[in-house]
């Protein structure tokens, strides 16, 4: 099959462009290299820099079997003119050049902040309302329902907090760098639910490859963590003895969200397998290789003015 990929220098793009061409697909990509790293894309992609807003003549141009949208922007939770340029409008842009292109499958990744702030600590089924709030889950939502409403034969994976090697978002690279530089540390009072990405790869791969019907599905493990907890085995790992302050949370956040992955289960026959402890550890792994650098949130510890 040939399948083009946005944001196939992050940590999403980047391993499923691994686990297809392992499958004998060939492969195009794009990044605007925002936050994802040119190392990430393997030699075999036809790689091409430039922002997902401009990908319409790339994509048609590659002639794909199925899209796979996984550019999205982050960095920055105050810049809301970004968030919805490209979470919505680049997505708007990816399912226009879809549908000029015909492809046979268009597949979209979201957050599970879509569902907002104020959920049950039950895990949540797939007919849960929406109600995003903050300025990553509201853009993303908006770039949901222009896939889901393209018309095309379209996947939308609501995920869970995905970690693993390449990944520079969230508390894992955050807790690393800060530990190794011996900086402090703050722990917020919530919990998580962590998927590990290799595990993730395979229920996208499987959807890639034509498994399951048009619709939303979970990625998700249905149980969470303690972010302290998250924050000991990270030290146990390094062999750092290392100690977090305790903070209430942010405005964004919110005390867990567990997604019911019921679903995604009985389609794809799919579960996460990776102990988050060996998962963490791989992580490490990665980072000692090859550095952390800049890591994201799209979390707002302060109230500031939007951009």
């Amino acid at each position: 099959m040939r399948v083009f990929v946005t944001g196939i220098a992050g940590c999403v793009g980047s391993h499923l462009a691994d686990r297809l061409l392992a499958a004998g697909h060939d492969l195009a990509g794009i990044d605007n290299l925002a936050t994802g790293r040119i190392a990430n894309v393997p030699a075999a992609v036809h790689f091409e820099e430039t922002d997902v807003r401009e990908c319409g003549p790339l994509l048609e141009a590659w002639a794909p079997d199925v899209v796979v949208h996984a550019a999205a922007s982050y960095r920055d939770p105050n810049a809301w003119r970004e968030d919805l340029a490209v979470n919505a409008g680049g997505t708007l842009a990816v399912v226009a050049a879809s549908r000029r292109a015909a492809v046979e499958r268009l597949i979209y990744f979201q957050t599970s902040l879509c569902y907002g702030l104020d959920v049950p600590g039950a895990p949540l089924p797939i007919t849960e309302p929406l109600a995003p709030r903050g300025s990553y889950a509201v853009s993303k939502t908006a770039g949901e329902l222009y896939v889901l409403g393209s018309g095309l034969d379209a996947i939308s994976f609501r995920l869970a907090n995905l970690y693993g090697p390449r990944n520079l978002s969230g508390p894992v690279p955050a807790f690393y760098k800060r530990i190794r530089e011996g900086e402090p540390c703050v722990v917020a009072e919530a919990r998580r639910d962590f998927v590990y990405v290799g595990d993730a790869v395979e229920v996208f791969a499987a959807a890639v490859e034509g498994v399951g019907a048009p619709g939303v599905y979970h990625v998700a493990t249905g149980s969470d963590w303690p972010i302290g907890e998250l924050f000991e085995i990270l030290t146990a790992e390094l062999g750092i003895e290392a100690a977090a302050t305790r903070r209430p949370l942010g405005p964004d956040d919110v005390p867990s969200i567990l997604l019911d992955p019921s679903r995604t289960a009985e389609t794809f026959g799919w579960e996460a397998t990776t102990e988050l402890v060996s998962g963490i550890g791989e992580a490490v792994e990665w980072y000692d290789d090859h550095g952390v650098g800049d890591v994201y949130t799209h979390l707002r510890f302060e109230e500031t003015t939007a951009k």
